[in-house]
């Protein structure tokens, strides 16, 4: 991966402003950040909270941690620096969809608090809102369920720096949003999370 940076870039603004956006489409643009252990529920929360918003007539988009290195993050592997360089992307991604008054729904491992905090940051400093999902979940009953088989991987040594076992995850401190994904229904997190973005008029009518 090269370290050249861009040199002579400005910024161009247009005339319409994000809040524009917002009024014409009755949300308001937010990153959903959902985190939490592989295994934890997160693809599962964020495809029936899609489904969810869209019955409420409200626009947003899942960016999934899989999807995303299928194609723009194809590149990166699974180090520490490729992680962060990973959330980096996602959180740069997330704000756009930010600034067009889409509701980002990121569902990323993202075990690094420097990292999480890095984008929610970014979305700070522009004035965009970010809200941290943490998807909790037990080591035990994460690997218990082991959707795609990794943990037993992991655990036989085919698969290396697989967060949990053999690399950290260092969960949320300060979440805005909890959920208990081996203790709660699907539905109840849905409610959880919908109940949270009426209460703070994300939702607008």
């Amino acid at each position: 991966m090269t370290n050249q940076k861009a040199t002579n870039v400005t910024w161009h603004d247009g005339d319409i402003t994000y809040k524009d956006r917002y009024n014409r489409l009755g949300q308001k643009g937010v990153t959903l950040w959902f985190t939490g252990l592989s295994g934890s529920g997160k693809s599962t929360v964020t495809v029936a909270l899609e489904k969810a918003l869209f019955k409420l007539g409200k626009m947003s988009y899942r960016l999934d941690g899989d999807n995303i290195r299928s194609g723009i993050n194809k590149n990166l592997g699974f180090s520490p620096e490729d992680r962060t360089e990973n959330i980096r992307r996602i959180g740069e991604i997330s704000k756009l969809y930010c600034d067009t008054g889409i509701i980002a729904l990121s569902s990323f491992i993202s075990p690094y608090r420097a990292d999480r905090d890095q984008a929610r940051k970014l979305h700070e400093d522009g004035g965009y809102s970010f809200i941290e999902v943490h998807v909790d979940c037990t080591l035990a009953e994460a690997e218990k369920r082991d959707p795609k088989g990794l943990y037993k991987k992991a655990r036989a040594g085919e698969i290396k720096n697989f967060t949990g076992i053999d690399a950290p995850y260092e969960a949320p401190l300060n979440a805005e949003i909890t959920i208990c994904t081996d203790k709660m229904t699907l539905e109840q997190e849905i409610e959880t999370i919908l109940n949270y973005l009426q209460e703070h008029r994300y939702l607008m009518a």
